[in-house]
């Protein structure tokens, strides 16, 4: 099976005070001609004088219409296409719970899937977190672990294991309650986060720790390729992903040498344990310029189109209109914590974000 895939939202592994709070990452099974008369009619329906086209053309309210048709069930993607989304804040709390509880489920998936305990912790953070401390300080803590654990952290730019703990005691006491008694537990894992980052050093070619583009791509193949047809990827430029990042994802499917990955965040390793990773199978990865391929154009007005639409109902200033076109496509194994927005964006019927994917 052949997919396009494309994604927007993506600023590396700035996920804390960037330009957008949500990433979303598009798969579209389309023919090539198909795909080339879609972009052909979008052009014909929008008449602008722009070579590429993109996502902001369609969400300019002269072109409502237009959207509604791609989307919508005369349109043509219909059934052919999925979106994942992920919360980047939520992403953070996520890979900050990874090292509180040995979570066998999210290492062997890459960070797709979490186990129910870890879940749990996490969104409670999350949602305890956002209400209960200052801003400021909420965001610096998140902001202090991102940079702890990015790459440029480990070419000289140095925050040491020290400066974060000195900012989860500066949050500390500035609330009460269960996202407090989480903060209380971090110190306990002083010795898994030396690890981790030892990891990082240990082997700079691993995949990325703070990446949502990792796990959405295991989710589209984990969902196009459940009936176990090999699934061949065309993807638009990412260079973040390199031809090790690849190999990873192939051994992850099933691969030669394949086997689950565990190890924790940046620690990713194959390991023996059965049944734990995704199903599906990873035939190739290939990367083009986007408007080279009529497939990944339609992919990046999805990617596009979705990620501002869910980050306006994030947001609650959700379009009750849009934000209905848009359900039908959303990858219930989104990494999602927010329940209201949820409710508006998740397909029903469905289980709660990040919790269900082919794994197991």
């Amino acid at each position: 099976m052949d997919l396009a895939c494309d994604e927007s939202g993506s600023e590396g592994e700035r996920l804390v005070g960037g330009v957008t709070d949500v990433f979303a990452h598009a798969s579209v099974r389309l023919p090539t001609e198909v795909a080339a008369e879609c972009v052909q009619e979008l052009r014909r329906q929008i008449r602008s004088p722009a070579t590429e086209y993109k996502a902001n053309h369609l969400l300019r309210e002269k072109n409502r219409r237009t959207l509604v048709w791609l989307f919508g069930p005369s349109g043509p993607i219909l059934g052919q296409a999925r979106v994942h989304l992920t919360d980047k804040e939520f992403f953070v709390v996520r890979r900050i719970v990874d090292l509180l509880v040995d979570d066998a489920d999210h290492a062997a998936s890459l960070g797709l899937c979490q186990g129910r305990e870890a879940w749990i912790m996490a969104v409670t953070l999350y949602r305890e977190g956002r209400r209960g401390f200052p801003r400021d300080r909420w965001n610096g803590f998140l902001e202090a672990f991102k940079y702890l654990l990015r790459p440029r952290n480990r070419r000289g730019v140095w925050l040491s294991v020290d400066d974060f703990y000195q900012v989860v005691n500066d949050l500390r006491g500035r609330s009460a309650g269960p996202a407090e008694e989480i903060l209380g537990l971090l110190p306990k894992a002083r010795a898994r986060l030396e690890s981790v980052l030892e990891g990082l050093l240990d082997r700079p070619g691993s995949a990325p720790a703070l990446n949502p583009i990792i796990p959405a791509i295991v989710s589209a193949v984990a969902y196009w390729g459940a009936d176990g047809v090999p699934v061949s990827i065309v993807h638009d430029i990412q260079t973040a992903l390199t031809a090790e990042h690849v190999g990873q994802l192939r051994q992850l499917f099933g691969g030669p040498g394949s086997g689950p990955l565990t190890g924790g965040p940046g620690r990713a390793r194959l390991s023996t344990v059965p049944g734990l990773a995704p199903a599906g199978r990873l035939a190739g990865l290939t990367f083009v310029e986007s408007h080279l391929d009529p497939r990944v154009q339609v992919a990046d007005f999805l990617a596009g189109t979705a990620r501002r639409i869910a980050s306006d109902t994030l947001n609650r200033r959700g379009d009750p209109e849009l934000v209905g076109l848009l359900r039908p496509y959303v990858d219930p194994a989104s990494i999602w914590a927010d329940e209201p927005s949820w409710s508006a964006l998740a397909p029903a019927p469905v289980s709660r974000p990040g919790s269900c994917c082919s794994c197991g």
